[in-house]
């Protein structure tokens, strides 16, 4: 069997080219009670204010708008929680191509109804007892629409990758940075971008401890495979890496780390109360791990990617409040 042929800086230089003026240059932002508290110089990366929430904008645009004439007009389809649901949904609507969305009954609301109003078709699915996979590539062959993966996508894993590039065109090389891993599409992207413009940095991708596949597979050396995790972090709940990003990820990742989801709400807290703003449980994971690590940021300059933003208000309140 050949080796896929793996996404490299390049593209993600040549995605960024494709969403400038479509993707948000989300904000860098510090806050001195997260330096005083960590002893740490620490940089987020907003990605909660990009284009529908969160930065699966970046590698949906990026794998749609390289579509041919034919592809775009038979339409797309993606399975998704709900972030990249709503990144495919907008860009397609940009694009004028059609979109299906295969979503699980228990996506949040709010995911569900901005994909819809983007003008996607939503088919629901349970994700405890059904193979969403299976489910798309079922709708691919029967419809003729072209299957766009939330993470083990060459397209899609440059265009996340454009995220950590901005953020160190604009703060410059790190000793440290944390980033959520669900699939491995950010990381992996931002994998790219570090090792070619801060190749010192240490580079950590962080799970919900509840779905840690991707700790497994990163330190055996194989994929591991995993039952849908039970955990707040619905952006993380996959069950498995990519044949793409995993040898990305083995290649130019420092480690995997985990978090309980006790940590996960903490961090919500501390974004709500002293950031000012809404992350959402996957969107956090950064910051967890960062505060775990203790005495070894100290004095570093360290980055944090906030994956996104959308989780429903009345469910924030119940976790967080």
């Amino acid at each position: 069997m050949t080796e896929p042929k793996l996404p490299a800086y390049e593209d993600v230089v040549a995605a960024a080219g494709r969403l400038a003026g479509h993707a948000h240059r989300t904000p860098v932002l510090t806050s001195r009670t997260a330096d005083e508290q960590l002893g740490a110089h620490l940089y987020f990366k907003a990605e909660n204010f990009q284009r529908t929430g969160a930065f699966k904008f970046r590698g949906g645009f990026n794998a749609l708008a390289k579509l041919d004439a034919d592809q775009r007009k038979a339409g797309v389809v993606a399975f998704s929680s709900g972030n990249h649901a709503q990144a495919i949904a907008l860009s397609a609507r940009l694009l004028g191509i059609p979109a299906t969305i295969v979503m699980p009954l228990d996506a949040p609301a709010a995911k569900v109804a901005a994909t819809r109003g983007y003008g996607a078709t939503v088919v629901t699915y349970d994700r405890y007892t059904e193979d969403r996979e299976q489910i798309g590539r079922e709708l691919a062959a029967r419809h003729g629409l072209t299957l766009i993966p939330p993470y083990d996508h060459a397209d899609v894993i440059a265009g996340q990758g454009t995220a950590a590039k901005e953020l160190f065109e604009e703060v410059g090389e790190l000793d440290y940075l944390f980033v959520p891993l669900g699939g491995g599409g950010l990381l992996s992207g931002t994998a790219l971008a570090t090792r070619a413009l801060s190749p010192k940095t240490r580079l950590y991708g962080v799970e919900p401890m509840a779905g840690n596949d991707g700790q497994q597979s990163f330190r055996s050396g194989a994929i591991v495979h995993i039952d849908t995790p039970k955990t707040i972090a619905d952006g993380a709940q996959t069950q498995h890496l990519g044949n793409l990003t995993f040898p990305i990820l083995r290649r130019d990742v420092d480690d995997i780390l985990t978090v309980t989801d006790a940590q996960l709400v903490d961090e919500m807290r501390f974004f709500a109360s002293r950031m000012k703003m809404i992350v959402e449980p996957t969107g956090c994971l950064g910051l967890a791990a960062a505060r775990a690590l203790g005495e070894q940021l100290r004095g570093k300059k360290v980055g944090i990617i906030i994956s996104g933003g959308n989780v429903d208000l009345p469910r924030f309140a119940e976790l967080a409040g």
